[in-house]
């Protein structure tokens, strides 16, 4: 049998805001959704190109320091000039790339959720921003992988838009 939805996260709980992805997942994987399977790693890897195989959608889950909006939510493309297949870490659209590649076939639809960190320091831990951004991605993710469905997913990219009135604003 095949998983409706593969949701991976990356990120190292012992740098701060990078354990977002990592914090998400563990809710995904505690709330026990039907057909969801999680993986976690310290790195998006080729490895888990077999992982994404018996997905028919795939979400990927991780902090930035790069993001615009506190939390953003998009589809994500195979990369036409991707990493080589040697390189550990990749990003999703580097793996998709990998995927079609190694597998010949096209890769699982894929989505990318991320919120935004502060501080990724050795030894630091979660900012408050962060963790309120993490609470207020909670409820979306939880809508997705309760109905993993890509019509629905990609009617919901165009204007996504969730940020902590308090703090955070979308420039």
């Amino acid at each position: 049998m095949s998983e409706r939805l593969a949701v991976f996260a990356c990120g190292n709980p012992s740098r701060g805001d990078d354990a977002l992805g990592l914090e998400l997942l563990a809710r995904v994987a505690d709330a026990r959704f039907p057909d969801v399977v999680t993986i976690e790693d310290f790195q998006f890897q080729i490895e888990h190109i077999l992982d994404m195989e018996p997905a028919a959608l795939t979400l990927f889950l991780d902090a930035s320091t790069k993001a615009l909006a506190p939390i953003s939510f998009c589809e994500v493309s195979a990369r036409t000039a991707s990493a080589t297949p040697s390189t550990h870490a990749l990003e999703p659209a580097d793996l998709l790339a990998v995927y079609a590649r190694a597998l010949a076939k096209t890769p699982p639809p894929a989505f990318m959720l991320c919120v935004r960190g502060e501080n990724f320091g050795l030894g630091e831990g979660m900012t408050p921003q962060a963790r309120r951004r993490l609470e207020a991605a909670w409820p979306f993710l939880c809508d997705l992988c309760s109905d993993p469905d890509v019509d629905r997913w990609r009617s919901l990219v165009p204007g996504f838009r969730i940020d902590d009135p308090k703090t955070d604003t979308v420039p």
